[in-house]
């Protein structure tokens, strides 16, 4: 396999006749074999996790805590554990990390044939709860592991490279995973695809094994961040779904690098509305989500096979959206990409409660997919565009909370909000919530902004 990699067309950069050096190849062999088998899991288990906890009964509130108890823990450790990090070896931590958090997936394989459904959805919260710690762990190391193992002149390469993947084999495996789930039983057929969830993040740890020994740090000095991976898989991250789960990962490394990071002269002026912005798009983004399984599940009536279909479809305009990202940059800018992009994922929302059938849903997923190619590819850019060369542990650090804060409340606010009125109604709100967040972004320029050098669309 690792020689079949090496013999690909895109095996050096486009356009050029550089060759990868040997040194790197094997690193690059690890980088791919790590994302191909994590998109086995994203597509299978995470892909269908909340899906599963509706068709056994789950509640939207009891949805929205499988992903708000890790938000939880991400805002508990984030911080403590980037600190302990500093002084050890990232590689060896990272694949320890790896088997301890990814026994959660065997523990979901095991729980449809063992458990009644009303002990199954306990566990479901708890366990992924706990797990979260070292997951923590893995989320922040593999960011910083990345930044250790590619040298910055190959990271777009790389990364460009492992989201294409990524999404390849998140399609592959979503759409199989409705089929098996069309075909078997409830209990089999997600002990099915658990299990295959579960397979793929064992052969994922393995080739983060074989990262483990790295400890150089090739053109990235240790106190410094200069640009922003791009890297589209969240190792330690249990959100699934569309248009909800997605989150831009940017610079998780920034907790491995210096003490003071959450200073509050950081947050003051310009930059502090442009997090505050940013939190209430991601207070938004997360607000539905415990609500679009209800309403595929319970509302619409959609087999496993046609979720599946949405969700490869999605998935399908991300990948195809995210080519044009590079134009679209050089024309318009990030900071009106990401505008526009929220702009249009809010139309999910609406389209979500408003959908009577799955024409209308794949339409949805369309629309949707585009959506947050244009967020997923312009905001993290736009974010370092704010931030001074010489800070950005400190600065990236507030974003960073400020995620996982907006989590944590943006998924207990939607259970709520239907509540209060009903799930269609609570997803229309979110329509105007998020509308509302993308002209807050838009509106954030407005005010003075701090002289830093922008960064070149595409970092």
């Amino acid at each position: 396999m690792q020689r079949l990699i090496h013999r690909l067309p895109w095996s050096r950069p486009t356009g050029t006749g550089q060759v990868i050096p040997p040194e790197l190849q094997r690193r690059f062999y690890h980088l791919y074999g790590d994302i191909g088998w994590y998109g086995l899991v994203a597509g299978t288990t995470i892909a269908f996790l909340t899906v599963y906890a509706a068709r056994i009964g789950a509640n939207a509130f009891q949805i929205g805590l499988i992903t708000a108890g890790p938000a939880m823990v991400n805002l508990i450790f984030t911080l403590p554990v980037g600190r302990w990090l500093q002084s050890r070896p990232i590689g060896p931590l990272v694949f320890r990390s790896a088997v301890i958090f990814r026994i959660l997936y065997l523990i979901y394989a095991l729980l449809p044939m063992w458990l009644a459904p009303a002990v199954q959805i306990e566990v479901l919260i708890w366990a992924t709860l706990l797990l979260t710690i070292p997951g923590v762990g893995l989320a922040i190391g593999f960011n910083a592991l990345f930044a250790i193992a590619v040298p910055i002149e190959w990271r777009g390469y790389v990364a460009g490279r492992r989201n294409a993947l990524l999404s390849v084999v998140y399609i592959i495996a979503s759409l199989l995973a409705g089929f098996i789930l069309d075909h078997t039983s409830l209990e089999l057929g997600y002990t099915l695809i658990f299990l295959i969830g579960f397979a793929g993040s064992a052969m994922s740890a393995y080739h983060l094994h074989g990262l483990s020994n790295i400890t150089d740090l090739p053109g990235d000095e240790p106190q410094r961040i200069r640009q922003i991976i791009g890297d589209t898989a969240q190792p330690g991250d249990m959100r699934g779904g569309q248009g909800i789960g997605q989150r831009v990962s940017i610079a998780l490394r920034s907790f491995t690098r210096g003490q003071d990071l959450l200073r509050t002269d950081v947050v003051r002026g310009h930059y502090g509305i442009v997090i505050l912005a940013l939190f209430t798009f991601h207070l938004t983004q997360f607000m539905p989500g415990p609500l679009f399984p209800i309403r595929w599940v319970d509302q619409l009536k959609f087999d496993d096979g046609q979720i599946a279909v949405g969700t490869a479809v999605f998935h399908a305009s991300v990948l195809l959206g995210s080519l044009q990202i590079n134009r679209l940059t050089q024309r318009y800018g990030n900071h009106m990409l990401t505008v526009i992009g929220i702009a249009l994922l809010s139309s999910y929302s609406l389209f979500t409660a408003l959908m009577p059938n799955l024409f209308f849903y794949i339409i949805t997923s369309i629309v949707g997919g585009l959506a947050w190619a244009l967020v997923g590819g312009t905001l993290a850019n736009y974010l370092l565009e704010k931030v001074p060369d010489n800070d950005r542990p400190a600065y990236l650090a507030w974003y960073n909370i400020a995620l996982n804060l907006a989590i944590f409340i943006g998924v207990l606010l939607g259970p709520l909000l239907a509540a209060l009125f009903n799930v269609q109604i609570a997803l229309v709100l979110t329509f105007f919530f998020r509308l509302g967040s993308s002209l807050f972004i838009w509106l954030a320029e407005r005010s003075k902004p701090t002289q830093v050098q922008p960064t070149p669309a595409g970092e």
